[in-house]
């Protein structure tokens, strides 16, 4: 089979399409035909072996996992003695960055418990740009951020990957959502259901005399102190992503400003589970998370992709098709 294979660190030109063995499903494992890939922020950590720290999971040297790709949608090819969850011709997807990773490739043999049944009203490319993101969103609001009906929450990074499924399983919580973007994504936050919008480029939002119940930091760089004057009496802030220096700070000064008052300041470490990815499958198939995709490319053309993802301005999603 053809598979993106990467066997040292680096930019994406390391990144390889090769002949490699196809693999067999084990007794408790399904074999996946790939459809379709996404990239997540996990994949250019795997690849670049950056911030360091992350070597001590995914290999000192050289990666532990040669072939990237967490998020998969297919088809299941064939199955192991042990399975129950599924059978031959199902389509599937899930999130496979907590058992080996390898979806950036034409076959990929996967434990049944990371897998879903793929909604049968969206594509596989819908599909497979839904699982990591799609998860974290709602691990950031419901978990971290003990989101309740009628809550003020605002998403800092709404148009990017988990941006735009924050807003809308915001939404689907009974949220009233102010997303924060520059003015070329406006246009994506309205169709999705934002309440209000912040176009960053004319507006310091950190000015706003509105306060919030809870904040995702998606993206950026800001002070968590901003974002904490900006927090309500109880209310929490989840870091998710941006830049470095924001996560360290986070992770440093966070305790001390939540055991000081009555605001919360925390980050999230995603962790992949059925349960709640069966969660969001229910979403997409009432309609209310529609996956938003920017690019979508052939497997072929993935340093091209990884090279454009890495720019950090994508439009929601960006896809494999394999």
């Amino acid at each position: 089979m053809k598979a993106i294979v990467s066997n040292k660190y680096g930019s994406p030109d390391v990144l390889e399409l090769r002949e490699i063995e196809k693999p067999l499903p084990t007794e408790n494992r399904v074999l996946i035909k790939v459809h379709a890939a996404s990239l997540n922020f996990g994949n250019l950590v795997l690849l670049k072996g950056e911030p360091f720290l992350a070597r001590f999971a995914f290999g000192l040297t050289k990666p532990k996992y040669s072939i990237l790709g967490g998020d998969v949608a297919g088809t299941v090819e064939a199955v192991g003695k042990d399975v129950k969850l599924f059978q031959i011709g199902d389509e599937v997807f899930g999130d496979l960055s907590q058992c080996g990773w390898g979806g950036f490739a034409e076959y990929v043999s996967v434990p049944e418990y990371a897998l879903s049944l793929k909604p049968k009203n969206i594509s596989f490319e819908e599909a497979a740009a839904t699982p990591m993101a799609g998860v974290t969103a709602l691990q950031g609001l419901r978990n971290k951020g003990k989101i309740k009906s009628g809550h003020k929450v605002l998403i800092y990074g709404a148009s990017g990957g988990i941006g735009t499924f924050a807003v809308q399983i915001a939404k689907s919580f009974g949220a009233e959502v102010t997303g924060v973007c520059s003015t070329r994504n406006l246009e994506i936050l309205r169709s999705i259901g934002a309440d209000h919008i912040i176009d960053y480029t004319k507006e310091d939002f950190t000015q706003v005399e509105e306060c919030y119940d809870l904040i995702l930091g998606v993206n950026g760089s800001n002070p968590i102190s901003l974002y904490k004057r900006l927090l309500k009496p109880n209310g929490i802030f989840v870091h998710v992503g941006g830049s470095e220096s924001q996560l360290f700070r986070t992770l440093l000064f966070g305790p001390f400003i939540s055991m000081a008052g009555s605001k919360k300041m925390s980050t999230l470490l995603q962790r992949a589970n059925q349960e709640d990815l069966n969660y969001v499958k229910e979403l997409l198939e009432t309609g209310k998370v529609k996956p938003i995709i920017d690019k979508q490319y052939n497997i072929s053309e993935i340093v091209e992709a990884f090279n454009y993802f890495q720019e950090g301005h994508a439009q929601g999603k960006v896809v494999i098709t394999v």
